[in-house]
């Protein structure tokens, strides 16, 4: 059976964030067009950057060399029965697959869009090219944006890994060691999961630093009987090493989790150990803290 393939395609939404519904609509656009542009339009009062939407959709498509994602400032209303306001948003659709061609390639003209709203037609008949509708009724991806805005934890089963991570609360318990922050955590990750449904699949991210300690001993020891703690020398890549590590378990553990999740400290806490026991800083380890997703419930905390 022939299937058509088309030239150019294009899929545009706010990606508000981006869902299920979305990325099954990309995936189609990408599997029938030799290009697609992705518009991401957002506007200047939501929560959400533009940046990190348009950095979503690249990380969960980053095997697709034909999509081009790219983000348009649109702080144009909403009326679909103004022509006026209808020309505004086409514009900067067309200012999004210009700043598309600048920063891949010029592409053909925009031959098909991909949609699964009402308003489908009309924006291919202002691009004077075929429309693909998809799921308008929601029957295989039942979400939307305003949904999931509205109810994140009911509707975290429609979030990819990606976005699952880069929205989850992370709480990081901190202390001095045997503190009882091991012990705190895990009591918090399950009462987390006791309360059910999503909450079952809160992750707990443990101490690397801890694991990494044992394993030094255990290579003293295999060189001296009875070496001690104290006769391990930590060095400034020792702890690029249980930062790095503890980064990379905390991003897996945010990817396959619940809305929350619980570290038993993190690369800031490596941090300063580090400043404590070399008694100076480390720009790589300082590099990794601050790469980190935000610790803060605020931005502007």
């Amino acid at each position: 059976m022939n299937r058509t393939i088309y030239q150019h395609g294009l899929v545009i939404g706010k990606f508000y964030p981006p869902h299920l519904g979305h990325e099954y609509l990309i995936r189609t656009a990408a599997a029938h067009c030799k290009c697609v542009t992705v518009a991401v339009l957002g506007s200047s009062v939501e929560s959400l950057s533009i940046a990190q939407r348009v950095q979503w959709l690249q990380m969960a498509f980053a095997a697709y060399p034909q999509l081009r994602i790219v983000g348009e400032l649109d702080d144009v209303a909403v009326d679909y029965d103004n022509p006026a306001i209808w020309q505004a948003h086409v514009d900067l659709m067309r200012q999004a697959v210009q700043r598309a061609d600048a920063a891949f390639g010029t592409a053909p003209p925009v031959d098909a869009v991909f949609t699964s709203e009402g308003y489908g037609d009309e924006l291919a008949r202002r691009f004077s090219c075929d429309h693909v509708g998809l799921d308008q009724t929601r029957a295989l991806y039942p979400t939307s944006g305003t949904a999931v805005r509205s109810d994140v934890c009911a509707q975290w089963e429609m979030l990819s890994p990606t976005v699952q991570a880069g929205l989850a609360l992370r709480v990081v318990v901190v202390g001095a060691e045997s503190s009882g922050t091991t012990t705190l955590s895990c009591d918090l990750v399950n009462a987390l999961r006791a309360r059910g449904g999503v909450w079952q699949r809160t992750q707990w991210v443990a101490e690397f630093g801890r694991e990494y300690s044992a394993n030094l001993l255990a290579l003293a020891r295999a060189k001296k009987d009875g070496a001690t703690v104290t006769d391990i020398d930590w060095c400034t890549q020792d702890f690029s090493q249980v930062a790095g590590e503890q980064c990379w378990r905390e991003e897996t553990a945010a990817r396959h989790g619940s809305p929350i999740l619980v570290c038993d400290t993190d690369a800031w806490a490596t941090l300063v150990w580090h400043e404590r026991y070399m008694g100076c800083a480390s720009a790589e380890v300082q590099a990794l803290a601050h790469a980190m997703p935000p610790r803060a419930l605020c931005a502007d905390q």
